[in-house]
């Protein structure tokens, strides 16, 4: 009995020994986004894009010899749940760069904690002005809000027409910082504001609110916020008869919209577009239909980049944080960017990026191009 225990001990530390081999042979590289609660959705988007791009370098010989395994780090675009992933990623010597985080407050809240254990990070979709100032560790492949929220009152007054608008914004960084953005520029616009609420994560009965911008008679609204409310804000809109125009940024760039008929006719701003992208992109966007049975979305595509530059930092100057991060920075000149799906990347002195913005709507419950574009 005790040679069969000893035996079979023996066999459980080779075992373990030999998973050990394994996963310090592969490179870790966590995706921090929602994969839980009201902005799943967004997080499937991230997975997806991750996973494809990481089964591609594997099948092509992965990096140096070393495959990619990812980490999924579930955060739920909360500030606290951030803080608790990036103190754990930033104390795992196997971790060399993070890709996330996505919503702005989850980056802002997790910036400080990676600066300081000198971790770099590429984030595929927060847009919060702040954050490419706030550390030379933080870096991202999407353009920011003070772009994107001058990007769409200029759209709204060149391409549509619309001069009298009214905003329902969140109170959270997103939002807000999209807000202010447009707010500057409609005002070079002629746009007037008639009104502005606001709301929290939380809300569910946005009718208080919806009613005092019946009386104002607006053009249009303006919904800088995530989708989850978005839709219900919509919803409760048509049925006080407010037959208005409904426009936002990224954030309403969810399926969850095109189950929503009163959402027809819905204008948001994009970094990517499927029916629009480049010969490049036709490679990406057939394999992804073909693993996950869907159109890609934004979420999907800059993922799919942001990891792709990470494995190129990787295979240049190895696993050291730092050596990762003075190779992302020396990505400052079109020769040295990175061509991928979603067009160059190349990072300025804060770690941002500029990157075209572009308008898709919903036409009979599909994502499709806007007929009017702007540069």
């Amino acid at each position: 009995m005790r040679k069969f225990a000893s035996a079979a001990t023996w066999i459980c530390l080779f075992l373990g020994l030999s998973s050990l081999v394994w996963a310090e042979s592969d490179i870790k590289l966590p995706v921090a986004s929602p994969f839980t609660g009201q902005l799943a959705t967004f997080g499937e988007g991230v997975k997806n894009g991750a996973e494809l791009k990481a089964s591609e370098i594997n099948a092509a010989g992965g990096i140096n010899g070393r495959s990619i395994a990812i980490s999924l780090e579930d955060e739920l675009c909360d500030p606290k749940e951030a803080t608790n992933v990036a103190t754990r990623l930033a104390g795992d010597q196997q971790v060399s760069i993070v890709i996330g985080h996505l919503c702005s407050s989850a980056s802002l809240a997790a910036l400080p904690i990676y600066r300081k254990a000198k971790l770099p990070a590429i984030s595929p979709a927060s847009t919060n002005p702040q954050l490419g100032k706030s550390s030379p560790y933080y870096f991202r492949n999407v353009y920011k809000d003070d772009f994107q929220g001058a990007f769409l009152a200029r759209y709204i007054s060149e391409a549509l027409g619309w001069k009298k608008v009214a905003i329902f914004f969140e109170t959270n960084d997103y939002s807000m910082g999209l807000k202010s953005a447009f707010v500057e520029e409609a005002r070079k616009q002629k746009v007037r504001i008639v009104g502005e609420e606001a709301y929290t994560s939380e809300t569910t009965d946005f009718t208080p609110q919806l009613s005092k911008f019946r009386m104002l008679r607006p053009d249009a609204i303006f919904i800088p916020g995530y989708a989850p409310q978005g839709t219900l804000i919509i919803s409760q809109a048509r049925k006080l008869g407010l037959n208005v125009g409904f426009y936002g940024a990224d954030g309403l760039d969810d399926e969850i919209m095109l189950g929503n008929p009163d959402a027809e006719g819905l204008l948001v701003t994009t970094p990517f577009l499927p029916d629009g992208a480049g010969p490049e992109a036709s490679g990406f966007i057939e394999a992804y239909r073909k693993r996950f049975g869907k159109e890609p979305n934004w979420f999907a595509a800059n993922t799919y980049d942001a990891v792709g530059i990470a494995a190129r930092a990787i295979e240049k100057v190895g696993t050291d944080r730092e050596k990762i991060r003075e190779y992302l920075a020396s990505m400052n000149s079109p020769e040295r960017g990175y061509h991928g799906i979603t067009g160059l990347t190349v990072f300025d002195e804060n770690g941002d990026c500029l990157k075209a913005a572009f308008v898709k709507t919903i036409r009979k419950g599909q994502w499709v191009s806007a007929e009017k574009q702007i540069k």
